[in-house]
């Protein structure tokens, strides 16, 4: 509950737009993530977990796009080790470079 407490790290300024993930192919989860281990250390991890608990869904999602869901959403303790925690990190920062490995 406490990512909903987390205005104070909002960015004060508006950011630049973030541009060129649109032209990304789409890959695994699996893939997607290897870029991000040294940003989310325990992430195939926790990609792994994920993917085994969310099942087939039936919401018209690829257990991908659902298990990447349950992957953001999911806190660990301490909070900082969260992917949200890591990813929304880099999305506030002004620095939209950093992104380049998130795509």
């Amino acid at each position: 509950m406490q990512r909903f407490a987390d205005i104070p790290g909002e960015p004060i300024r508006m950011l630049g737009p973030i541009q060129g993930y649109e032209k990304m192919p789409l890959v695994s989860l699996e893939h997607a993530v290897e870029p991000l281990e040294s940003y989310v250390p325990d992430v195939k991890r926790m990609v792994w977990m994920v993917k085994q608990n969310c099942g087939s869904p039936a919401d018209g999602l690829t257990a991908d796009q659902s298990a990447s869901i349950m992957l953001y959403t999911l806190e660990w303790t301490p909070r900082e080790r969260s992917f949200y925690f890591a990813f929304n990190g880099v999305l506030r920062s002004e620095d939209r470079n950093k992104l380049k490995p998130w795509f």
